[in-house]
């Protein structure tokens, strides 16, 4: 598979070259690997240098300190660099899997058993040694939570029949059936390795406390301003990581935060900027900073609470998906939001995606925007709610989601509907979601691959997904889900998400809208790192340095 990221280094000159021409204003910047013109020398390697302390932003700041339980990038950004998972993928060979954890591994000929061998000698940060007991007990919280404890991706591991540790190095999985993406799965960024004696005594400890075995030891966490980590000595990985430590620091205004990045007190937001972002840094720093571009699997969509009046009636909620002109509104999205791409539930270009072809003949993708707002006004009237009614959007406070929001409240006007935006901080956002406690509300679905197991996991119904806060229930979509985990041809695959897919879009349980695109402007001293398709993978730091 071809890579998915671009490294760009612009120099004044390139970047004002560059946006003389309209496709830059517009965002729509090719997403091949970048190379070398025949003119240009190739250059060795850099050879990485130890020390410094690597300080980056991050755009808002986590609920928890337990990525079993959340689903945020602020996490990921500001705390995976404490952990480690079983796998990872080898960020200079996205999607390939290599080992973190696990020195090696083995997959019986039935695909029913995987066993996993462990690294000797890891260390968690407090002394003690890690064995197969701590990687166990970490995936059946993840797996089969205990009562009160939340598990956001227990239904992706639905699949897994048994955890166990045959010894104290080898940890075994048995499944109920063979899944096409288990191996994956296995390197989700999400499945930090926590340590068994604590889980066993408060498995709720970890969202409050940090204790893992990653390249950095925990030193501060203040809330409301930032998260400290120093280099692990008694890494398991010789040689690394190469910082001395790192600074995550929480800028939540996106003024402040490029005017962070510009000053240079902060290097970079690894999650992601608008392309006048973008532009301004590179205007204003021209050759200091390399500009990282790629597909990112996210999908904003916002959530309708299905439990509640009118929203329990599939003519109101197709009313609501018909109002949308996503063809359009994409176009004018994109010139100052990461918004790229219209799509259903798996990935524009992705190998599941339904061609538009097809997708246009879909309720709220349809070409003939004023069509689509007729019969809207029609499906309003049929279920008898009146002209004028109102209800709350519910907001995550930082961008693109307020743009977005802003945009829909103008597409619901135009038929007639009267919506109140209300925009919230991320853990009363996390909270309402998780109670119910909404009428809409904008959310994403993103993950770490490209994969209808990931990407159709929110969809399915809440007591085998947690994370399905529309709070339907779809025997139909159930089996569908089951029946493409377990194909393991991939054509009758894709043919199964694609059914998935229509079922969802006539019943407009949830709303899907647009995919984005990931733009990461980073200073150029900044060494090692790849923007991957995925903020929630590749970022240990194991492997960054600075230049100088």
């Amino acid at each position: 598979m071809a890579a998915f990221w671009e490294l760009r280094p612009y120099s004044r000159r390139q970047f004002l070259a560059k946006t003389m021409g309209a496709a830059l204003g517009l965002g729509l910047i090719g997403c091949a690997p970048a190379s070398p013109s025949p003119s240009e020398p190739t250059q060795a390697p850099e050879q990485p240098r130890y020390g410094g302390e690597l300080i980056h932003a991050v755009a808002a700041e986590p609920p928890s300190l337990d990525a079993h339980r959340e689903t945020t990038y602020a996490l990921i950004h500001s705390v995976a660099p404490f952990y480690s998972t079983l796998l990872k993928f080898d960020q200079n060979n996205y999607p390939k899997i290599i080992g973190d954890l696990a020195e090696s591994w083995t997959v019986s000929s039935d695909g029913l058993v995987y066993e996993f061998r462990l690294r000797e000698g890891v260390k968690f940060h407090d002394g003690s040694p890690l064995t197969s007991r701590d990687v166990v007990a970490t995936y059946n919280k993840v797996i089969f939570p205990p009562q009160g404890v939340f598990s956001a991706r227990q239904g992706l591991y639905s699949v897994v029949d048994s955890v166990d540790a045959p010894d104290g190095r080898t940890v075994r999985f048995r499944l109920k059936y063979p899944s096409a993406s288990m191996l994956a799965k296995f390197a989700s960024g999400w499945n930090w390795i926590y340590k068994a004696e604590i889980i066993e005594k408060d498995p709720r400890w970890y969202e409050k406390n940090v204790l893992g075995t990653g390249p950095f030891k925990f030193v501060e966490y203040v809330p409301g301003s930032h998260i400290v980590g120093r280099r692990n000595e008694d890494y398991f990985i010789k040689g690394r990581p190469y910082l001395d430590g790192f600074r995550a620091v929480f800028i939540t205004d996106p003024s402040a935060l490029v005017a962070a990045i510009r000053s240079g007190q902060v290097l970079v937001s690894f999650w992601n900027l608008s392309p006048q972002q973008r532009d301004d840094l590179v205007r204003a720093l021209g050759d200091k900073v390399v500009v990282q571009e790629s597909p990112l699997l996210n999908l904003a969509a916002y959530v309708v609470n299905n439990t509640k009046k009118p929203f329990d009636d599939p003519r109101v909620r197709r009313a609501l998906t018909l109002a949308i002109d996503r063809w359009g509104g994409v176009g004018y999205l994109s010139q100052f939001t990461s918004y790229r791409w219209v799509g259903l539930l798996v990935r524009p270009g992705g190998p599941f995606a339904m061609p538009e072809s097809e997708l246009e003949k879909l309720p709220g993708f349809w070409r003939d925007i004023n069509k689509s707002r007729e019969e809207a006004r029609r499906l309003l009237r049929e279920a008898g709610v009146p002209e004028g009614f109102a209800f709350v959007l519910k907001n995550r406070n930082i961008e693109p989601y307020p743009s977005l929001g802003v945009f829909l409240i103008d597409q619901w006007r135009q038929i007639g509907l009267r919506v109140e935006h209300q925009l919230l901080e991320t853990g009363p956002w996390t909270q309402d979601l998780r109670t119910g406690n909404f009428e809409a509300m904008l959310y994403f679905n993103c993950d770490f691959m490209d994969d209808p197991d990931l990407q159709l996991l929110s969809f399915i119904s809440p007591e085998r997904s947690p994370v399905n806060y529309a709070r339907y229930r779809d025997p139909v979509l159930d089996d569908l889900y089951d029946r493409q985990s377990r194909e393991l041809d991939p054509e009758k695959r894709k043919q199964l998400v694609w059914e998935f897919e229509r079922r969802f879009a006539e019943m407009a349980y949830q709303i899907p809208m647009f995919w984005q695109h990931r733009v990461v402007v980073h200073w150029a001293k900044l060494k090692g790192w790849k923007a991957l398709p995925s903020g929630y993978i590749n970022q240990d730091l194991v492997d960054v340095w600075l230049a100088e």
